[in-house]
């Protein structure tokens, strides 16, 4: 009996509590039904949630709960300060210390390796990572329980830091007053469906939610088990499975899988990486409307994106509006530019420089301010578009590095800032100019193939070569009387590009994940390269039917997967109703074939969501 219970309350950390987990469904139904006694009594019900999430996050990161609670005390009562202070200054001062404090594990527990690289790389020392948490841990346990030479990531934490921050920031903005209830305060950070992976909850959308009665109507009851059983399918069959059995394989070893294996093993990253975290969000939203709370909508069919601007739009919605909101608008979004704007954009230019280590690099990044500065003063008019891409800029590669700790990151968010910039530029052109400019980036191409024959100038030469039949295709159809006819045409083309530009992107996003951050950016590095040359090189298209046939199930499952995410809004509107509608034995009996069906793909060993390291 003791080993038993001793199971149940210690921490695994090879076994975390997840989603997917048998477990977990005995905790969530243990939880829920205590909830359902308590429903109707506000402070014991708020009490109950918030002590079973506290526990959710310990079975989840161990003795990290220690920090969640110092966070969620911290911020309960520096939003009273802010609040309560008497002049305008005091309440600045206030509000950066909350900042500050906040933004201070953030940076120590998720950064400490980029930061001690990247000054150890500049300047030529060799400090060496020390955790002082563990040291005091030590320390009061008396005796060595905790590693002191390397910090692990809290699960979770760049989700409830910035929680926190978008609830300090309201307080001082006057959107919304601070909580009175630490218990009520402590649920709304902690709130175990969505603690750990997001999405990311401001206050003014889930405070009003605690102080309502419990409420949940047949159609909401039938919607909640959708999503659940939707989150379920996404996160087994089409993220761990084709993961597991294909995807992980070749990003491991790129050099023993083929350009046509390593570029599926692409694209269907993009689908696993929208699986996973989508399905997580699917599964939080549908437990968290089981309790009568309401979680915004985090993502809304990415993949139909025709543009970067758009995609970002789509993806991870919360985290993108966050940003916008506590980042780019502060930075003078699209009116102007404040003097953080060229401080960011001027370091990073020059912390580049420095650690790239390449003069050609060097010389481009150079230039490329040199332009941006010379462009600034020579034409006033065109300052206010240089200050809000500047501000875009600094914005996708800071939402980059949030992602994680390390340069590949970065990389990913200024591919996708840069990604949004040229959407911006090339809309206003006209077909014809379109057309031609496509034309001349083929010659370059073809000449830099012909010069060099490297593998990236193979891909880039296809890739612009596509992109310029495309191009001169939908000049002549918009020559025509039939221009509304093409419309669905030009729409499809819009997604096509987006999505091979999104996937492409994301060779520097797979590489780095899931790795120590010590080793993160070389690892990364030498993965995309490898995937590159791979993809790059010669193909044997008469081994293509081969492989299609050995990963034939993996392969159909990328295939439908997609298909099913192209499907029309209206049309999984109307299934989602039409199972939330079921009887209740119908739909009990849909439910048990479902959950009995998703399982069949269990692999051994149930994956993490990939998006439990931000």
């Amino acid at each position: 009996m003791l080993d038993f219970l001793q199971n149940i309350f210690a921490f695994n950390s090879n076994s975390p509590l997840l989603f997917t987990q048998f477990y977990f469904w005995v905790f969530f139904a243990l939880v829920f039904a205590v909830f359902s006694q308590l429903q109707n009594k506000q402070l014991m019900r708020n009490t109950w949630l918030c002590v079973v999430s506290l526990f959710f996050y310990y079975k989840t990161s161990g003795l990290f709960v220690l920090i969640l609670l110092f966070t969620t005390v911290f911020n309960f009562y520096q939003a009273h300060l802010i609040d309560e202070s008497k002049t305008k200054a005091w309440k600045k001062r206030n509000l950066v210390i909350g900042l500050i404090v906040n933004l201070f594990f953030l940076f120590y527990f998720k950064y400490a390796y980029f930061i001690t690289d990247v000054v150890n790389e500049l300047f030529g020392t060799e400090f060496q990572i020390f955790n002082a948490f563990a040291y005091f841990g030590d320390v009061l346990a008396g005796k060595e329980k905790f590693n002191v030479d390397s910090i692990l990531l809290p699960v979770g934490i760049s989700f409830y830091t910035f929680q926190n921050i978008s609830y300090l920031m309201d307080v001082f903005r006057e959107r919304i007053k601070p909580m009175q209830e630490i218990l009520n305060f402590g649920l709304y950070v902690s709130f175990f469906p969505q603690l750990v992976a997001g999405p990311i909850v401001r206050a003014s959308q889930f405070v009003p939610q605690i102080y309502k009665k419990y409420y949940l109507t047949r159609k909401h009851f039938g919607l909640a088990v959708f999503w659940i059983l939707n989150g379920l399918a996404k996160k087994i069959i089409l993220s761990d499975y084709i993961a597991v059995n294909f995807i992980d394989r070749v990003f491991e070893n790129p050099g023993m899988f083929s350009g046509f294996e390593n570029l599926v093993a692409l694209f269907g990253y993009s689908l696993q990486v929208y699986a996973d975290f989508s399905g997580y969000t699917d599964i939080a939203i549908g437990v968290a409307m089981l309790m009568g709370f309401h979680l915004p909508k985090n993502f809304d069919a990415p993949y139909k994106a025709s543009n970067a601007a758009n995609f970002w739009k789509r993806w991870h919605i919360s985290l993108s509006k966050w940003l916008q909101d506590y980042l780019y608008i502060p930075l003078g979004g699209n009116r102007n530019a404040t003097f953080a704007t060229y401080l960011l954009i001027i370091l990073i230019a020059l912390t580049a420089m420095l650690l790239a280590h390449n003069p050609w690099v060097s010389l481009v990044i150079l230039i490329l301010l040199l332009r941006l500065f010379y462009v600034f003063y020579s034409e006033p008019e065109s300052r206010k578009k240089i200050n809000t891409n500047l501000n875009l800029m600094n914005t996708m590669l800071l939402g980059g590095l949030w992602h994680g700790a390390s340069w590949n990151f970065m990389i990913w968010g200024g591919l996708n800032g840069v990604g949004i910039l040229a959407y911006n530029y090339w809309r206003n052109k006209s077909a014809w100019r379109k057309t031609v400019i496509q034309g001349t980036m083929l010659m370059i191409c073809l000449l830099l193939k012909l010069l060099f024959d490297a593998p990236l100038f193979n891909i880039a030469l296809v890739w612009v070569a596509i992109i310029f039949v495309g191009t001169a295709i939908r000049y002549c159809y918009l020559s025509t009387n039939f221009t509304y006819k093409f419309l669905w045409l030009d729409n499809a083309w819009g997604i096509f590009q987006t999505f091979v530009f999104i996937s492409f992107t994301r060779l520097f996003f797979r590489s780095g994940s899931n790795l120590n951050p010590a080793e993160a950016n070389q690892t990364a590095w030498s993965t995309a390269q490898n995937m590159v040359n791979q993809i790059g090189s010669q193909w044997n298209f008469s081994q293509i039917g081969t492989m299609v046939y050995e990963y034939r199930l993996v392969f159909s499952l990328i295939i439908t997967g997609m298909l099913i995410h192209w499907l029309p809004d209206n049309f999984k509107r109307r299934y989602r109703l039409l199972f939330a509608n079921m009887h209740i034995t119908v739909m009990a009996t849909v439910v048990v074939i479902s959950v009995f069906l998703i399982y069949q793909f269990v692999t051994a060993d149930l994956q993490s969501f990939i998006y439990f390291q931000f």
